[in-house]
C-alpha cells in the first residue's frame, strides 16, 4: 500500500492548488466552477485558513504532493463541519489516496477540532466519490433532488456524514 500522509496546506501550495482546482477533472465535480487565480487563492488563504475558518490540508503519496482535503464552515457551537477532498495529480486516482487521506484527515477533525459531525455533499452521479467516502466511514443521509444548477442543467447532490461515535467504533 503506498505512503499517504496529510501536511496543513501553506502559501507555497498556491500554484498547486490553482492548478489542481482548475482541471477540468477537479472542475467538472465542483459546484462552484469559476476559474481560480493564485492571487485570488492567496487572498482566500488569508481570510479563510490563516484565520482558522478553514483547516486546509495537502495530500502526499509517497512524498509527492497529489491533492488537499479541508473542512469549511467550520461551526464550533455545533460542533459540525462540512468535508472536501480533491485528488488534482489524475495518476494518482483510483489508488486508494483519497480514502486514507480522509481517514487521517477525520482524526484531525474528531481529535483536535473537537467536532461530533463531519458532512459532504458529493453529486449523485459521482459513484467513484461516493465509495471513496463510504469506505472513509461516511453514511448516506439523502438525495436532494436537482440541488443545484450549473449552466443551466439541474443536478442532484447526495448528503453523507459520519458522527464521532461511528468513527470511535472505527478507530
Amino acid at each position: 500500500m503506498s505512503n499517504v500522509t496529510i501536511r496543513p496546506a501553506s502559501r507555497e501550495d498556491a500554484s498547486n492548488i490553482v492548478r489542481w482546482r482548475n482541471s477540468p477533472s477537479v472542475m467538472s465535480y465542483f459546484i462552484y466552477r469559476t476559474p481560480l487565480t493564485e492571487e485570488g487563492h492567496l487572498r482566500w488563504f488569508e481570510e479563510k485558513v490563516a484565520s482558522g475558518e478553514v483547516v486546509q490540508f495537502i495530500i502526499t503519496l509517497d512524498g509527492r504532493d497529489v491533492g488537499s482535503v479541508y473542512f469549511q464552515d467550520i461551526d464550533r457551537v455545533n460542533k459540525k463541519c462540512e468535508y472536501g477532498i480533491f485528488i488534482g495529480d489524475e495518476s494518482c486516482r483510483g489508488k486508494g489516496a483519497g480514502s486514507q487521506a480522509a481517514k487521517l484527515a477525520l482524526d484531525y477533525a474528531f481529535e483536535e477540532l473537537k467536532m461530533n459531525r463531519v458532512y459532504l455533499r458529493v453529486f449523485a452521479d459521482n459513484e467513484r466519490a461516493i465509495k471513496s467516502y463510504e469506505n472513509a466511514g461516511f453514511k448516506f443521509e439523502g438525495k436532494f433532488r436537482q440541488d443545484v444548477i450549473i449552466d443551466g442543467k439541474a443536478y442532484d447532490m447526495v448528503f453523507m456524514a459520519i458522527l464521532k461515535e461511528d468513527w470511535k467504533k472505527d478507530n
